[in-house]
């Protein structure tokens, strides 16, 4: 293949890169992405040799289209977004940039060359929140988002089906539950938890730290990922696949785990004032990405203690 990975050099963006290239050294990938404070190109310092790397945004029509035609692209994978729930709450419009006008650029460079396939990374947080005696959300439930950031992605997904049914693109949408893992940007909620604990500094914890996430981890994500890369009618009628864990836990458990391992103590927790329109919980049935072969391989507890171990040579070494 020919992949025009956007993002590449973001959290998740990153681990698929390093994995594929590994994996597939004879295709060949071009990395596009606007080396925000969520990205690094240093982590794919392993690889730089065998892609090829352009600093911009996804949003800039020309360029996409240019990279698609000039490097004979047949496959996009857009890991690009602004994600931080915070960050929208206080401003929306960089999310507005990206996760929909950014969406709508990769659109019309599809539009532009039929053969390409487009997988577009969602978020399970389009679904909107559960109750705790809810049913994990399916493909076929409604989007209700809670925040801008959510909203932002739904309309970039909503576009993406949309642009099939009336250009006949093809497109694929995978939604996932919260990743964890090395080269997460460090204002989200693990690695912040990691980086107090090691500097014995208090930890911002939610309200009572109730809330419930279903946390997988990254390299897990990215194998849902190539699996479905590899389904030959993937990318048929614009399907939808939920990618989880199905290893829920409260926050507070979370950072108990991090605390744990650490050997720090709990009186580090300050419990702070709840963010607006925090959602209660996520989970999501992936019953049909399953049935493509694949299942999570790394445990949460394997996956933190990896976490921990990266972070804590960026943090402390």
């Amino acid at each position: 293949m020919n992949l025009l990975v956007t993002g590449g050099a973001g959290f998740i963006g990153s681990h698929f890169v390093l994995r594929h290239v590994e994996a597939f050294p004879k295709d060949r990938l071009v990395v596009l992405d606007k080396l925000t404070y969520a990205a690094d190109k240093k982590f794919l310092s392993p690889v730089l040799q065998s892609i090829t790397f352009v600093e911009g945004d996804i949003a800039d029509m020309t360029l996409v289209k240019t990279l698609v035609s000039d490097h004979a692209i047949d496959t996009i994978v857009d890991f690009a977004a602004e994600t931080h729930v915070d960050r929208s709450i206080a401003d929306p419009f960089p999310f507005l940039q990206t996760n929909v006008l950014g969406v709508a650029s990769l659109i019309e460079a599809c539009k532009a060359n039929p053969s390409v396939r487009f997988l577009h990374v969602s978020t399970d947080e389009v679904y909107g929140d559960l109750k705790d005696d809810d049913a994990p959300k399916r493909i076929e439930d409604p989007l209700r988002p809670s925040s801008p950031y959510a909203a932002s992605k739904a309309s970039g997904d909503l576009l993406i089906e949309a642009a099939e049914r009336t250009y006949g693109i093809k497109a694929a949408i995978s939604r996932c539950t919260n990743n964890f893992g090395p080269h997460q940007a460090g204002e989200k909620f693990i690695p912040t938890v990691i980086r107090c604990a090691m500097h014995d500094q208090p930890i911002p914890i939610y309200a009572e730290g109730k809330n419930k996430r279903d946390w997988l981890y990254v390299t897990d994500h990215c194998d849902a990922l190539e699996m479905i890369l590899k389904t030959p009618n993937a990318f048929d009628a614009c399907k939808i696949f939920n990618v989880s864990a199905d290893s829920e836990k409260e926050n507070i458990d979370v950072a108990r785990a991090i605390l744990k391992i650490l050997g720090k103590p709990e009186s580090l927790f300050a419990f702070v004032k709840d963010r607006p329109g925090h959602d209660w919980r996520y989970a999501l049935d992936s019953s049909q990405t399953r049935a493509l072969g694949w299942k999570p391989n790394i445990s949460f507890e394997e996956g933190l203690s990896k976490t921990i171990s990266w972070y804590g040579q960026r943090f402390v070494g």
